[in-house]
């Protein structure tokens, strides 16, 4: 038998997310009915209660295809919950009582999916060590944030270090359980044409855009506390940087990948007091209007004025031999002009072009990973214009495109946290952040802050609907590009 274990079972991620991933895997049988899922929050329902909640969870799933009533009621069969105060022991012993039934649950594997506030993590593993919850047959997922600086985080892993090893520790960025995250590692390793332009040589600069086109959304007093650096910059843009520029390991385990993952996050060139001001813009949107409907600014949403960073654009370098010299340039925003997760490698021109000064158009070659909404891989590459070309020959730039929905039609689109949930149950960590990378992320985002503080850096007022604040255009057309809006 085999127990997950849900900490914020009632909240929004456990609806969106947790639940019908949950319930797609069992669909596709890598969930048996023997599984107990059992949720936990502060909220005071039973399980009837929550079954209810996740039935409304799934329902739209269920009317999109994703098996039937039947299949679903089977799964909602499977859920239990234990109303947990994560300050009361008692209510551990309960929880323990739930995933184990009466017997101790000895080496049956327990699967602890741990989503709660920074402030009780500490308790929460105190808890459920306590309770019998973390011995060598317990893997626990902790979802973010985890902290809100480098020794915030220390203090973090510590508390979870003293009851689990490194081995049971799954830190989870859910951008790594996004196909086409995983399918950057399948096309720069399974493809031989990349490899020997991966590289300075070749490649002029590259661009990561996380772009939102939502406000608060109810995350208030999270987001005013954390802004754009620390909620999308230090997690999942460095980990989409680091994909990127990694160098290959020798195999795909766990630990290969992370090994080269964490050299180039210790490779980032530091953004200090010195370089703030010219490396990085920060940016707080105002009124303005999105998909045509006005929209308040973040200060009359927040309901006070804050000096909370909204939108944030950063020019990245990487020292070491492969990188030398090619800009990384990150940025990240809300209440943007369209929603969209994208990565943009832009090769350099060809040293010398055949076809003379007449040919217009003529375009370095660009290879476009997109993230979100659309999962997409496209290669613009240059061609002939059909045509008899009696003044010469004609040239256009024209995508080759891997759309994801087409290429892959029979397989069913998945939500980023099944892949995580099953790899958290099987034990499998590559899709997982190992804590050195954690801390080489939050290295790199406090020196950040310390410049904006040197500099008494305040966010520039940028309309909503827009693409952020003019000076995030001219961080990157200073060096003779474009972003890719």
């Amino acid at each position: 038998m085999t127990a997950v274990l849900l900490f914020g079972a009632t909240g929004d991620l456990s609806r969106r997310m947790l639940l019908p991933s949950l319930y797609g895997l069992s669909v596709d049988g890598l969930l048996g009915a023997e599984v107990r899922i059992v949720g936990t929050a502060r909220s005071q329902i039973d399980d009837a209660g929550f079954r209810a909640l996740a039935a409304e969870a799934l329902a739209p799933h269920i009317a999109n295809g994703l098996g039937d009533e039947g299949r679903a009621a089977a799964f909602l069969k499977q859920l239990s919950y234990v109303p947990l105060d994560a300050t009361d022991m008692s209510g551990y012993r309960r929880l323990h009582q739930a995933a184990c039934g009466v017997d101790n649950c000895g080496a049956e594997q327990i699967s602890i999916f741990l989503s709660t506030a920074p402030s009780l993590f500490k308790p929460t593993i105190e808890g459920l060590a306590a309770a019998g919850l973390a011995g060598p047959n317990v893997r626990i997922g902790l979802e973010k944030p985890l902290g809100t600086d480098l020794a915030s985080s220390a203090e973090i892993n510590d508390a979870v270090a003293a009851a689990f090893s490194e081995a049971q520790i799954f830190r989870i960025d859910h951008y790594l359980g996004k196909e086409t995250v995983q399918n950057l590692l399948a096309m720069r390793f399974a493809n031989i044409l990349f490899e020997p332009l991966w590289r300075a040589d070749a490649i002029s600069h590259v661009q990561i855009t996380v772009a939102e086109t939502v406000g608060l959304e109810g995350r208030v007093d999270f987001y005013d506390g954390a802004g754009a650096l620390r909620d999308m910059v230090q997690n999942h843009m460095l980990q989409l940087l680091a994909l990127v520029a990694m160098e290959p390991p020798a195999r795909s385990d766990a630990e290969s990948v992370r090994d080269e993952k964490v050299k180039v996050l210790q490779s980032l060139r530091p953004i200090d007091g010195r370089t703030a001001p010219s490396h990085s813009v920060i940016g707080q949107y105002v009124a303005g209007a999105v998909g045509g409907q006005p929209v308040k600014g973040y200060a009359d949403e927040l309901g006070r004025a804050s000096g909370t960073e909204t939108f944030v654009a950063l020019k990245a370098h990487i020292d070491n031999w492969r990188w030398k010299g090619v800009p990384f340039y990150l940025r990240t925003g809300k209440r943007l002009v369209t929603r969209k997760s994208e990565i943009l490698i832009d090769f350099k021109p060809v040293p010398h072009s055949i076809f003379g000064e007449h040919v217009q158009g003529m375009q370095a070659n660009k290879l476009l990973i997109s993230l979100q909404p659309n999962e997409n891989i496209s290669l613009k590459l240059m061609a002939k214009v059909p045509g008899l070309d009696q003044g010469g020959i004609r040239l256009r730039e024209v995508s080759l495109d891997i759309d994801q929905r087409n290429a892959f039609a029979e397989a069913r689109r998945r939500i980023a946290y099944e892949q995580l949930l099953l790899s958290l149950i099987e034990g499998r960590q590559t899709l997982f952040v190992r804590r050195d990378e954690v801390e080489a992320q939050w290295a790199f985002i406090d020196g950040i802050r310390r410049g904006w503080a040197e500099n008494a850096m305040e966010p520039r007022p940028y309309t909503a609907g827009g693409w952020g604040p003019s000076a995030a255009i001219a961080l990157i057309e200073r060096d003779n590009a474009s972003w890719n809006d």
